[in-house]
């Protein structure tokens, strides 16, 4: 059963969890960090969660999946609970976001091509001069 297909009635943290995918002490991890509410307790002390922590934490991993950080999902969430989100503003920080995943892109493209040179000019030998050894000792030439 799906989060878009329960009927919601109040959850457990381990039902939260199926239903998102979500380890148990992640959603405590988020409590703590301030990312997700703490939820009522019942007498007995066990977590009582509603659909407002659902779709939060179903929030939270969605952009972690796009690979926000922590406090760039902290901005967006900001906004949301401020009910001040324009679309303009959030825009902004999927902009931004979107340059830092250009730039490691970059960087990795970068990486391979150094590796794949490296790899290149390595005999494979039983010899003991390695152009990869050399590569990372700073002695290639």
């Amino acid at each position: 059963m799906t989060a878009k297909t329960q009927t919601f009635a109040a959850l457990s943290i381990g039902e939260l969890s199926r239903l998102t995918d979500c380890k148990v002490e992640t959603i405590r991890y988020y409590e703590r960090t301030g990312l997700m509410p703490s939820p009522p307790r019942t007498e007995g002390g066990h977590r009582v969660y509603a659909q407002a922590h659902l779709q939060r934490l179903t929030f939270i991993r969605k952009s972690r999946a796009l690979g926000f950080t922590m406090e760039q999902i902290k901005s967006l969430l900001s906004m949301v609970d401020a009910e001040r989100q324009s679309c303009a503003s959030v825009a902004l920080e999927a902009e931004r976001h979107l340059a830092a995943v250009r730039e490691r892109i970059e960087d990795l493209q970068r990486l391979e091509h150094t590796l794949a040179d490296t790899l290149a000019r390595c005999h494979r030998g039983d010899r003991p001069d390695c152009a990869i050894l050399d590569a990372l000792q700073g002695t290639a030439v």
